[in-house]
């Protein structure tokens, strides 16, 4: 089987697709009506869906005070130094720094402007 996408809640899912759209590359697939909102964003491959959305009857995880080794989404990148002080401009707060592993990877970790933790990396080997 193929993962088909992975949902999580956030409290404002039209502002959060833009920002993800014009600062990550995503795509919008799909958006459904309110008051969930659902909306699935696809990432530059076309091979990895997300699904954000509103969903009154839950409260939306504080995000901010979550530890970022708990829940985070990584993204990969060629030139995670640009990246990274790309998305500072656009609002994202910084949790670590670019730095090199053991393996030759680099990471660096961020918060989304809704404190949602996103990881830059990028790997010596591809993973995938």
């Amino acid at each position: 089987m193929k993962v088909e996408h992975i949902a999580y809640v956030v409290e404002d899912p039209d502002a959060y697709a833009e920002w993800y759209c014009e600062h990550l590359g995503l795509r919008l697939v799909r958006q459904g009506p309110p008051p969930i909102k659902m909306t699935f964003l696809a990432d530059s491959s076309g091979q990895t869906m997300f699904e954000v959305y509103a969903q009154p009857s839950v409260d939306t995880p504080d995000y901010a005070n979550m530890n970022p080794l708990i829940l985070h989404f990584a993204y990969y990148s060629e030139d995670i130094q640009a990246d990274f002080e790309r998305l500072q401009t656009a609002g994202a707060t910084v949790v670590s720094e670019p730095t090199p592993t053991e393996t030759g990877d680099t990471l660096a970790m961020l918060r989304d402007p809704w404190g949602v933790a996103l990881q830059l990396v990028n790997r010596k080997e591809k993973m995938m």
